[in-house]
């Protein structure tokens, strides 16, 4: 079986404008990895260093030339990563078997494909943000006993804001973005002085917005994706670390501007190929292709707190 011209053109397109628009609501990577579209596989990122920060001569003598400035930054290559699963739609479910399938029951394949490829994303997204050896000594601290986040005694205030002076001191701007491991939003929850800050409120419990409160931070989020292992193990995809950061406001991220990190995402992406016949499994399949890379490219934005929980 095959499609026609005019089934080609109606139902690539739809579903390609469907997957661009599809997100997880329970995923919260693009929160410190925010996409910026790439024009080519070819294309660099770039990478500032501190060269904006150094003091220059600015004043002119009158008739003088005016003195040239060029940043120092790197373009680095960026290795995207293709991630491409086939959408099955056994002929089984159709009403009349020698149709091709309608935008609807095509999508629900589609939508399965894109929640997959969407988990992958975000444990990239993840082991990135959580790989120690990516930041400078003085942007992580491996937290042990009393002060890991999930005593209840733990005075976590005092770690945020000495972990924001350090961002501060980098970058000249505070943090904007803490991103909890799932379970540690309940371990701040029980937080006896996180309690004590609160007790006079009528809310009964720690809430997110509470914490934003808490810490002056204007995005407070929790992890909860979790994934299972072959051997049938479940891990939660942000382990047991948080992560501080300074991150663009959305309308103001691009590939030339600083950042703590970027998913860097080919021009297109995702697409949805049109639907093809496949007599084996007596199926239609659409392919479904996204290509992305999640980059650390400002380290000095960030701060990486270990085994908080």
């Amino acid at each position: 079986m095959s499609m026609n011209g005019s089934q080609l053109r109606v139902v690539d397109p739809i579903l390609t404008q469907h997957a661009r628009g599809y997100t997880n609501a329970g995923f919260i990577g693009h929160l410190l990895f925010p996409e910026v579209d790439m024009p080519t596989r070819a294309a660099k990122r770039i990478e500032f260093d501190r060269s904006s920060f150094r003091r220059r001569r600015t004043r002119r003598a009158p008739g003088a030339q005016i003195a040239a400035l060029e940043f120092g930054f790197e373009g680095k290559a960026v290795s995207l990563h293709q991630e491409a699963l086939s959408a099955v739609t056994p002929i089984e479910h159709q009403q009349e078997a020698g149709e091709v399938p309608g935008i609807d029951l095509l999508q629900v394949g589609v939508d399965t494909v894109l929640a997959v490829i969407a988990l992958e994303k975000e444990i990239q997204q993840a082991e990135t943000a959580r790989n120690p050896a990516a930041y400078a000594a003085t942007n992580k601290a491996a937290l042990t006993g009393a002060d890991k986040w999930s005593d209840p005694d733990c005075d976590i205030l005092v770690q945020v804001l000495d972990a924001k002076e350090t961002i501060r001191k980098r970058i000249g701007r505070r943090p904007n973005t803490l991103v909890l491991t799932g379970g540690l939003s309940t371990d701040l929850q029980k937080n006896r002085n996180i309690r004590e800050h609160f007790k006079h409120t009528t809310s009964s419990t720690i809430t997110i917005p509470m914490l934003q409160s808490y810490f002056d931070i204007q995005t407070v989020v929790a992890g909860d994706g979790i994934y299972d292992q072959q051997d049938g193990s479940t891990i939660d995809i942000w382990g047991t670390e948080a992560i501080l950061a300074w991150v663009p406001p959305a309308g103001q991220r691009q590939m030339p501007l600083p950042s703590y990190g970027y998913t860097y995402r080919l021009r297109g992406h995702p697409l949805v190929e049109p639907a093809r016949w496949d007599g084996d499994i007596r199926s239609w399949k659409n392919d479904v292709l996204d290509e992305f890379s999640a980059e650390l490219v400002g380290a000095d934005a960030g701060f990486l707190f270990q085994g908080a929980r």
